[in-house]
C-alpha cells in the first residue's frame, strides 16, 4: 500500500519495485510490459495530487538517491533521481555548493520534486527544474535517453516538468551557486499596504512571500536576504521551541480547535497571527529556506501573472468572507521568474503563486472550487503537484508549449506505458500533436518570455 504524506490518497500497485540501479529499472519495465501493466513513479509522497496513483507496477526511486559528479569550478553537479532536497543540499555543502532557490519542503526527491513544477520564492529566479541542464530516463522499451539544450532540446524542455509521463528519470544534472547564508526575517505587516506594494517587496529583495490567515488583514511577510554574515542557529533547545512547539505544536492545536468550533476560526486565526510575532535567523541557505511541517493538511496552488497577484489574493479572501468558508490555514503568496519548461506553470511568464490550504478532516471542496473559479479567471496554471480540477481540454489552451510536449509525449512513450487514468485526465490519451515552433533560443539558452508567450 502507497499512501502520500498527508494521508488523504492511497492505492495497492500490483508490484512495488524499488531498484538500485538503472538497469532494474529498465527489468522493472521490462515485466510491466510482458504483463500490460501501466507504470508509475513515486517520489517522497509529499504530493496533494493523485497522478502517482496506479494499481499496475509502481517503481519507488528510494535507492536511486548517489552523487554521481560533482563539478565546484563549473557549478555542477549530477544526482540520481531519487536523492531528497535535504540530502542533496547537504552533500553540496560539502563541496561549497548550494542551489540557488527551494521551497520550504526539502523532503521531496529532487526528480519528483522537478517534474511537479516546484519552486520557491524569489521574484529573479526560475523554479527548481529551471536549474537542470540534463536529464536522464529509461524509456518504456528500456532504453536510455540523455536530453539537454544541445543533444534533443524539445525532450529537455518536456522532460523539466514531465509529470512523470514520459519515462523513469534516473539522474539529471543540475546547476548550482558557491555556498552562501541568508538572513531571514518574518514579520508581520498590514495585508492591504504588503498587496499595494508587492512590485516594490518582491523587486527590492532576493526572496519574498508572505502568508495572510482569513479575517485578520495580517500580513505574515517573509524575506530572505544573501548577508556575508556566518551563520548563527539557534541551539537544539531553541529550535525544537521555535519549530516544533510554538510554530508546528500550537498551529495543531488552534487547527483542531477551529475543526471541532468552526463559529470560532475567525477569532483563533487571529490569535495564531499574534502568535507569529517577529523572528530574525542568519544561517545556510538551505536552513532557512526550509521548515519542518508536522502538521497535515491539503493544498491547492495556481500560477498567475505576476501583475494579477494581489488581486487573486484579495479575491480568494473575500470569497471567504462573502461564503463563510471555514479556513483556519493561512493563504500563501510566492513569485518566480518565467522559464521555458513546456509544462511548467511559470512557462513564459513572470509568475506569482497563490495557495491555499485545509487543515485535515475539514471540508476542503467548496473552498477550493471557488478558488479555481478565480484562478481560471486570472488566466492561472495548476501546481502539479497540488490538487485541482482541471482537465487536458481545460488546460491545453493555458500553455504555450503545450502540444510540442504531447509530440515529444508520442515519440518517446508512443505506447502510453507511463498513461493511467488521472495522467490521461490531465493530459489526455498518448497523440501526435504538432504545435507551431517554439522561438529562436537566446545566447542564454533561454526562450524570450515574451517571444514564448505567443507561441
Amino acid at each position: 500500500m502507497w499512501r502520500n504524506w498527508s494521508g488523504e490518497l492511497s492505492c495497492a500497485p500490483a508490484v512495488v519495485a524499488r531498484p538500485r540501479t538503472r538497469g532494474e529499472v529498465a527489468e522493472a519495465l521490462g515485466r510491466a510490459a510482458e504483463a500490460g501493466r501501466p507504470v508509475r513513479v513515486a517520489g517522497a509522497g509529499h504530493s496533494f495530487s493523485d497522478l502517482v496513483i496506479t494499481d499496475g507496477t509502481l517503481i519507488v526511486l528510494d535507492h536511486l538517491d548517489r552523487l554521481l559528479d560533482v563539478d565546484p569550478a563549473g557549478g555542477r553537479v549530477r544526482v540520481e533521481a531519487g536523492i531528497t532536497l535535504a540530502e542533496l543540499s547537504a552533500r553540496l555543502a560539502l563541496h561549497g555548493l548550494a542551489l540557488e532557490n527551494l521551497g520550504d519542503v526539502n523532503i521531496q526527491t529532487v526528480a519528483g520534486a522537478a517534474a511537479t513544477g516546484t519552486h520557491g520564492t524569489g521574484g529573479r529566479l526560475g523554479n527548481l527544474s529551471s536549474l537542470i541542464e540534463e536529464v536522464e530516463l529509461v524509456l518504456a522499451d528500456g532504453s536510455e535517453l540523455r536530453c539537454s539544450a544541445s543533444e534533443d532540446p524539445d525532450a529537455w524542455r518536456a522532460a523539466r516538468v514531465s509529470l512523470g509521463a514520459l519515462g523513469v528519470v534516473v539522474a539529471m544534472t543540475l546547476r548550482c551557486v558557491p555556498l552562501f547564508n541568508l538572513r531571514g526575517v518574518d514579520r508581520p505587516a498590514p495585508l492591504r499596504e504588503t498587496l499595494d506594494r508587492l512590485d516594490e517587496l518582491v523587486a527590492a529583495s532576493d526572496h519574498f512571500e508572505l502568508f495572510t490567515f482569513p479575517h485578520t488583514g495580517v500580513a505574515l511577510t517573509r524575506t530572505n536576504t544573501r548577508i556575508d554574515a556566518e551563520p548563527n542557529p539557534p541551539g537544539p533547545a531553541r529550535r525544537f521551541l521555535e519549530d516544533v512547539a510554538l510554530v508546528n505544536g500550537a498551529l495543531e492545536v488552534i487547527s483542531r480547535a477551529g475543526r471541532r468550533f468552526p463559529g470560532a476560526i475567525p477569532a483563533l486565526n487571529r490569535l495564531t497571527t499574534r502568535l507569529a510575532g517577529e523572528r530574525v535567523r542568519i544561517d545556510r541557505s538551505d536552513r532557512i529556506f526550509a521548515s519542518p511541517r508536522y502538521v497535515r493538511f491539503t493544498e491547492m496552488e495556481y500560477a498567475v501573472p505576476r501583475e494579477h497577484t494581489a488581486r487573486a489574493v484579495r479575491r480568494v479572501l473575500a470569497a471567504v468572507e462573502r461564503e463563510g468558508f471555514a479556513i483556519n490555514f493561512p493563504v500563501e503568496v510566492r513569485f518566480v521568474a518565467a522559464d521555458d519548461a513546456l509544462l511548467s506553470p511559470a512557462a513564459g511568464r513572470p509568475t506569482g503563486y497563490v495557495a491555499v490550504h485545509a487543515f485535515r478532516g475539514m471540508e476542503w471542496r467548496p473552498f477550493f472550487e471557488a478558488t479555481e473559479a478565480i484562478m481560471d479567471e486570472l488566466g492561472g496554471r495548476p501546481h502539479w503537484g497540488k490538487r485541482h480540477f482541471q482537465t487536458a481540454a481545460t488546460l491545453r489552451g493555458r500553455y504555450p508549449g503545450w502540444d510540442r510536449f504531447q509530440a515529444v509525449r508520442a515519440r518517446l512513450d508512443p505506447g502510453g506505458r507511463f498513461t493511467t487514468p488521472p495522467i490521461e485526465r490531465v493530459l489526455g490519451p498518448v497523440g501526435s500533436q504538432e504545435g507551431p515552433p517554439l522561438p529562436p533560443v537566446g545566447r542564454d539558452g533561454v526562450h524570450d518570455p515574451v517571444a514564448l508567450d505567443q507561441v
